[in-house]
């Protein structure tokens, strides 16, 4: 069973910044709120990227999916959440984004992460042991 320490949310104002000419969010700012939340949500367990790499290993994302329900528009706010799913063999994360006000689904997504040893530079197949202990949970 996955324990709340292994999901968060943020809330965002949308800025006008990130609206397009159709003043909707534009299409691949989703990705920088997905990273928000997963930032807040690495920092919760107290392994964010500075940690990651003091441990010994790099996180790159090799998959990223955003699914577009509704769209975001300037002055907005937005609750992004953050939802680790997978950690055995990889570091899934799911996201929902929401509208703040009114609950409504507005974006959900997912991105993977795998291991890699820093010194050798090859990806591990099996998460290492450190990501179970921030995560509380007992390896066998």
């Amino acid at each position: 069973m996955i324990k709340s320490l292994h999901q968060t949310s943020v809330d965002l104002l949308v800025p006008f910044h990130d609206i397009d000419i159709m003043e909707v969010v534009w299409h691949g700012h989703y990705v920088k709120y997905f990273e928000i939340a997963r930032c807040a949500l690495l920092e919760k367990i107290h392994y964010n990227y500075p940690q990651m790499l003091d441990s010994g290993y790099s996180w790159p994302v090799i998959d990223l999916n955003v699914r577009y329900i509704k769209p975001s528009v300037f002055g907005q706010v937005i609750t992004v959440q953050a939802n680790i799913v997978e950690w055995e063999n990889r570091l899934k994360i799911n996201y929902l984004i929401t509208d703040k006000l009114t609950g409504s689904r507005l974006t959900k997504g997912y991105s993977i992460q795998v291991a890699i040893d820093s010194q050798t530079k090859e990806m591990c197949f099996e998460s290492p042991k450190v990501l179970f202990e921030k995560l509380g949970v007992l390896v066998s």
